[in-house]
């Protein structure tokens, strides 16, 4: 395990979401940089086996079960990860829902159930870190966004892309507040990865047609998503994206909002529909 990252090393991270796929690799890349971890997850035997993983190689973590739409369990999950690793210094609010289907077709509960869990999900955590944090005057709070926040192109899973860009929005403005008082703020915004989430997610129209964030992007694999978090991390930075292109398409798009969904709506007309092709990639 390397331990020489200050901004990891001997650090006490709590993960939410970490019993598998991103969760999961970002809890094993910070144990690798010095981070003594407490792996949470809704399923306890999911954070139980990476936390064993973790400490077969060499680092210290504990499996802790955590449902972040119950505020009770977000806070006894922050108390036994504190008790047992010390103040929090980096808390990881990575838990999340997807989904699929035409905006028609989703029933209101289950546009609360995205927010709930994806963004409450972080207002929860917020509600019992932020204040210790506040009082020691340091700290690290990460949330997981995702592409389909950044700008328009997921209308095969509306209220994700909704829960998305509202987590974006929130962790720039906490950025703006925390940052004078010593509290970092970053998030994480994943493109096209490998991952095993959509084979969980439900599927609420038979006819939807899955769109993604653009067909010239490269599918990054679990483990690079978790090094380019850290090292953005590590270099203080707010808003990490997992392609870099990702700027260059929000330029495109705040030229003219307008044009670039004409522009969309034209491209899945003609069939791409922005989904990549090529195999995970490593960096």
């Amino acid at each position: 395990m390397e331990n020489n990252n200050p901004t990891f090393n001997n650090k006490a991270a709590l993960i939410f979401g970490a019993g598998r796929n991103i969760g999961s690799k970002i809890a094993h890349e910070f144990a690798r940089r010095g981070a003594h971890v407490a792996v949470a997850d809704i399923d306890l035997d999911g954070a139980n086996e990476t936390a064993r993983a973790i400490i077969d190689a060499g680092g210290q973590a504990l499996g802790i079960h955590a449902n972040v739409m119950d505020a009770a369990s977000v806070r006894q999950a922050i108390d036994t990860a504190e008790a047992q690793l010390g103040p929090i210094d980096i808390v990881v609010n990575n838990a999340g829902l997807l989904h699929s289907g035409n905006p028609e077709d989703f029933p209101l509960q289950e546009w609360q159930r995205m927010m709930d869990c994806n963004f409450f999900g972080i207002v929860r955590s917020n509600e019992v870190i932020l204040p210790r944090m506040l009082e020691r005057g340091s700290g690290h709070i990460v949330n997981t966004a995702s592409f389909a926040g950044l700008y328009p192109y997921a209308s095969s899973r509306i209220p994700y892309a909704a829960s998305k860009a509202a987590i974006i929005s929130l962790s720039q403005n906490l950025a703006l507040y925390l940052e004078p008082k010593g509290i970092r703020v970053s998030c994480l915004c994943p493109g096209p990865t490998h991952s095993t989430a959509s084979l969980a997610a439900n599927a609420f129209s038979d006819d939807v047609v899955n769109r993604g964030p653009g067909s010239d992007l490269s599918v990054m694999s679990q483990e690079a998503v978790a090094t380019i978090l850290a090292d953005g991390m590590a270099d203080g930075r707010i808003i990490i994206p997992t392609h870099e292109e990702g700027f260059q398409t929000i330029r495109d798009w705040a030229t003219s909002p307008d044009d670039f969904i004409h522009a969309k709506i034209n491209d899945f007309e003609r069939g791409d529909s922005g989904l990549p092709g090529r195999k995970p990639v490593s960096v």
